[in-house]
């Protein structure tokens, strides 16, 4: 086993991004040491304090996933709630639904739900690759589809899906298109209001640089009026009353929010705004350019999702000769220091479909404080490992 003090090389990026940068611990510190204030629950300073705090947070993620209106975006604990919002929210039997064969379970298991209480579902094909024709989209649609639900980027083969196209149709069609961005927000340019998304969930503790236990539902403009809250109670407006409030953000964010790590999901994403999505993309895209090169030349490697950067997100997915992904994963944890995640990463249909089903793969995620030093790591301990000398 690995000694404790061996380099490691941390490469489960898209599980959840570290290291933090370094403001984002200096600005959950100075939150629970100056501020600790619970915001809008009270008149005094340090109240008021965290309410800017959270507005803040807001206002970022607004400027950078193209929200006109910060008060869209609307905060949970992580991107499965906001999706359980979405999904749950929207949905009644007798409509139809439609969405890809490589969600994650956080789309998949709120549908499935659905499905057997009356909602009919349609999941359409993807390739071995992971990659989904709008064309199929627009096929799958009928007179009664109320939402086209996808992901953004796989988690597992790392494929960009055309969430523009697919929104131009749905967008024609009248239909809701709701989009699973847990992977690609701070990662990947997007803009709501340009790819004429609905529905935009995502996730503060990957791309974003925030902390675990934060996320987001960002709403498109009259769709609050037609979602229902899945949680209901203080919000600390409209205190006279005992209906939930009709307005957003509080209509969907009720009981005591996580001012802390808010303010680190503030520092993140006001980090991402000074660097540019654009160049975060660029640097995470040259290192897997070099690690997908690399593997090109190891032997006995399976390696799944496009053959180029820049179709994918920094997540490669891959398989050494009839190892088990467990037991790859684990040697290159114990033996080298490098930390990926096997299995079936909580998305089993994508597994389906890449044919990965059910042993998985491991996964390989980089992050922007990666560097080539990873990549030569990663890549030498395959080699090791396929050729049978680790």
């Amino acid at each position: 086993m690995a000694s404790s003090n061996t380099v490691i090389h941390y490469l489960d990026n898209a599980a959840t991004s570290w290291p933090k940068p370094e403001a984002v611990y200096q600005a959950m510190e100075r939150f629970s040491r100056e501020i600790g204030g619970s915001p809008g629950r009270s008149a005094h300073r340090l109240s008021v304090a965290a309410a800017r705090v959270i507005l803040e947070a807001r206002e970022n993620t607004a400027r950078l996933l193209g929200v006109s209106d910060p008060m869209r975006v609307v905060f949970t604990k992580n991107a499965t709630e906001a999706l359980n919002l979405a999904i749950l929210g929207l949905l009644s039997p007798g409509d139809h639904i439609v969405t890809s064969s490589i969600e994650h379970n956080s789309v998949m298991r709120p549908l499935r739900f659905l499905e057997s209480n009356g909602v009919e579902l349609t999941a359409v094909r993807c390739s071995p690759r992971g990659e989904l024709d709008p064309a199929d989209v627009a096929a799958a649609l009928r007179p009664n589809t109320r939402a086209v639900f996808v992901t953004h980027a796989s988690n597992v083969a790392g494929t960009i899906l055309p969430v523009e196209e697919i929104g131009t149709i749905t967008r024609e069609r009248g239909i809701v298109l709701g989009v699973d961005a847990a992977q690609t927000a701070g990662a990947v340019p997007l803009s709501m209001e340009q790819a004429k998304i609905d529905l935009l969930a995502f996730t503060g503790h990957k791309s974003l640089f925030g902390p675990q236990g934060t996320g987001g539902l960002c709403i498109g403009p009259g769709l609050e009026r037609r979602l229902r809250p899945l949680l209901r109670g203080g919000t600390g407006s409209r205190s006279e009353f005992e209906e939930q409030p009709d307005f957003l953000p509080d209509m969907f964010e009720s009981g005591t929010p996580n001012t802390v790590g808010l303010a680190g999901l503030a520092a993140g994403t006001a980090m991402i705004l000074e660097m540019g999505v654009e160049n975060v993309r660029r640097r995470e895209e040259i290192l897997t350019a070099a690690f997908l090169d690399g593997l090109r030349s190891l032997n006995g490697i399976t390696v799944y999702g496009p053959p180029a950067a820049a179709w994918r997100i920094p997540v490669v997915s891959l398989n050494v000769g009839d190892l088990s992904p467990a037991e790859v994963s684990l040697a290159l944890d114990e033996r080298f220091g490098i930390l990926t995640r096997p299995g079936l990463h909580c998305a089993p249909a994508a597994h389906r479909t890449l044919k990965t089903f059910p042993d998985g793969a491991v996964r390989f995620a980089f992050g922007f404080f990666n560097d080539a030093a990873d990549v030569t790591a990663a890549l030498e301990a395959l080699e090791e490992i396929s050729s049978g000398k680790a």
